[in-house]
């Protein structure tokens, strides 16, 4: 099985990658998470990344595309995987469909104000690298493992109204999968049970 997630920040992708894969048994590929781990070891890679990330705008396309050809190539992804994240523009989308065919694009939609207020409450933990909320908090600090949380700088408010600008997914990605008959729309709810319940129900169609 292998799905792409599509989708504006604070949609709760990354959430519903992380349960599709635990039910599928698949890799969750963020790249994302492949930026801050090389921003979080001082690499070239996440020197150059998190000029980008940090001023809210998108790793060009050719860094992005090199890490998920050769993140795909790895051993764990052969059973599938989940891309959150990738495709974000259609050269992106054309050249994923030339590393490997594509079951489903899933877009998980979120309406402007409450991906701004979603967004401005996330927190980060730097002892598990989990993302939590505001009002999950044990006494500051994260609640899966009692780690220090920290605000990531593209999650404050005028920086998140300028990734929903920047990073507002073009049309020519989603009538791209739509030409292949591959997309699906559904919208996120307050409860990821519910949202997982509405991505399951699409991937439960999908013959492996």
């Amino acid at each position: 099985m292998k799905i792409v997630l599509l989708g504006p920040p604070g949609s709760g992708k990354g959430t519903q990658a992380n349960l599709i894969c635990k039910k599928y048994d698949i890799s969750h590929i963020s790249t994302g998470d492949i930026f801050r781990t090389n921003i979080a070891n001082g690499t070239a890679l996440g020197k150059k990344a998190k000029e980008y990330i940090d001023a809210g705008s998108l790793v060009p396309d050719e860094l992005t595309i090199k890490i998920v050809e050769d993140r795909l190539k790895q051993d764990d992804c052969k059973n599938g995987f989940v891309l959150d994240g990738f495709p974000r523009v259609r050269t992106q989308a054309e050249a994923l469909s030339k590393m490997t065919q594509i079951d489903k694009a899933i877009m998980i939609d979120l309406d402007d104000e409450e991906i701004i207020n979603r967004l401005s409450k996330r927190r980060m933990c730097r002892k598990c690298g989990n993302p939590t909320h505001l009002d999950n908090l044990i006494n500051g600090y994260c609640e899966k493992c009692g780690g220090e949380v920290y605000t990531r700088a593209d999650d404050a408010p005028e920086v998140i109204k300028q990734r929903l600008i920047k990073q507002k997914l073009p049309q020519d990605v989603v009538d791209f999968y739509k030409d292949l008959g591959l997309f699906e729309k559904i919208n996120s709810t307050n409860s990821m049970e519910e949202t997982f319940k509405l991505v399951d129900s699409i991937l439960s169609g999908i013959k492996e």
